[in-house]
């Protein structure tokens, strides 16, 4: 029996689909290049904001730009720092080509003053179970007067800051009444309750979970483009700090740099003093200018170095003029009070810490009017060489002085002569009372008793 043609060609026809559909997939797959990896920059900041930290958050924007990744990662942990600052690290991550994750981590951390403006500023607000934020109540004096503001003054200051987070909490939108409590009332937040007050978009326990929550997440960027984050096997790359910012941050510790303007000065007073040993004037010109450039990147009262140049004027009074300690007491509380004033922070860690300023001005104030002292006493001194160091030394007649003989000094044989209506004899003591052409002119021993 045949079969009809009209029956076989379409057997043949779906046959022949069935053999080419895989390799024409395979040979698609081939020919298609892989899609690599999403990148996830991570920055750790987990110091005081000020010009070291803007710097290095700008530069790891900038980085993040360049390798087009998908997300920048901002570790978390601080207790606050510089508004100047703070303001251009906002900045920075509002206009950033690539969304900006700040996760407050690990537990234990905060994000205090500052460090709230920054996470209420990015794309993605995160903090870690056991951290919190907030207290953000700008403050700008130190000490005493910090309580005594003018009450115009302190409400200007705080509508200041409380526009300038309401300018991006807005349009983040999160709680603008509970972010601006936080400026307001110092109000701070557990994760918990930041999260049910709408003040972050999540808690996470660590990066990776972070990531695998924010995967295929939708978010509204600062300038109102939508991005759907694909993070999926994406490749974390940390990037540390720089050399450079790691030694300028130590720089910026207020503590450390008061103490190596303290030590450099010493030094370089020690130099002036005793000229020529060269070291210390080399190691306290290098401690003093790192000092200076670590005080100028913080706020520094121009009240307190007027204090500072009083206390060496008083030194140098002291060292001079018998006051029986007066200057010298008054010296050292200016020295003590201008260090502890000297660095106007608006946190305590980036001021001067009081027991820092009462042992290096009492160091300083003591170490610098004992070498002041030493060194007036040594230029009043008499000359202890040559022939005139032997007026008013007793000598040792070795042959009979009439009136002219040789006599011993200090183990040395000189020629001596006594006034001309005296004699000694050898063995008798005398004294030295001037010399002329190399010849001593002596007395008895007994005479100028």
């Amino acid at each position: 029996m045949r079969t009809p043609l009209r029956l076989v060609l379409p057997l043949l026809h779906i046959a022949c689909l069935a053999l080419l559909t895989p390799c024409a997939t395979a040979l698609s797959s081939q020919s298609l290049p892989s899609q690599p990896p999403p990148i996830v920059l991570r920055l750790s900041i987990h110091d005081t904001i000020q010009p070291i930290t803007a710097g290095y958050l700008q530069r790891g924007l900038h980085e993040a730009a360049s390798l087009h990744a998908a997300l920048v990662i901002v570790s978390l942990g601080t207790p606050g720092g510089l508004l100047d600052s703070t303001r251009s690290m906002v900045q920075e991550i509002e206009s950033s080509p690539t969304p900006v994750a700040i996760y407050i981590a690990p537990a234990g951390s905060r994000a205090g003053s500052a460090g709230f403006f920054l996470l209420e500023a990015a794309d993605i607000a995160a903090m870690a179970p056991g951290t919190n934020a907030g207290a953000a109540h700008p403050i700008l004096a130190t000490g005493p007067s910090s309580t005594q503001m003018d009450p115009i003054l302190k409400e200007k200051i705080e509508n200041d800051a409380a526009a300038f987070l309401r300018s991006y909490v807005t349009r983040r939108g999160r709680n603008v009444q509970a972010a601006e409590d936080a400026v307001r009332n110092s109000r701070s937040y557990s994760d918990d309750e930041a999260l049910h007050l709408k003040l972050i978009d999540l808690v996470a326990p660590n990066d990776s979970g972070l990531i695998a929550a924010l995967s295929g997440r939708t978010i509204h960027r600062f300038d109102g483009n939508v991005v759907t984050l694909d993070l999926r096997g994406a490749t974390v790359r940390q990037f540390p700090p720089s050399l450079r910012e790691r030694l300028l941050g130590r720089l910026t510790n207020p503590d450390l740099a008061v103490l190596l303007v303290v030590v450099g000065g010493l030094l370089l007073y020690l130099e002036f003093n005793v000229p020529g040993t060269i070291v210390p004037g080399a190691l306290g010109t290098l401690l003093l200018l790192l000092g200076i450039f670590g005080l100028n990147l913080l706020p520094v009262s121009h009240t307190a170095v007027l204090l500072l140049v009083a206390a060496m004027v008083l030194i140098i009074l002291e060292a001079k003029f018998a006051s029986h300690g007066i200057l010298a007491l008054a010296a050292i509380v200016a020295l003590i009070f201008g260090l502890a004033t000297l660095v106007d922070g608006p946190i305590p860690d980036l001021r001067v810490h009081i027991a820092t300023a009462i042992a290096a001005g009492i160091s300083f104030g003591a170490i610098s009017l004992a070498l002041a002292w030493i060194a007036l006493r040594a230029r009043r001194s008499k000359v202890l060489t040559g022939p005139n160091a032997m007026i008013g030394a007793q000598a040792i007649a070795r042959t009979d002085l009439t009136p002219s003989g040789q006599v011993e000094v200090r183990g040395e044989i000189w020629q001596a002569t006594l006034p001309a209506d005296l004699n000694l004899p050898s063995g008798a003591t005398v004294r030295v009372k001037g010399v002329h052409d190399l010849v001593l002119l002596v007395e008895s021993h007994n005479s100028g008793k």
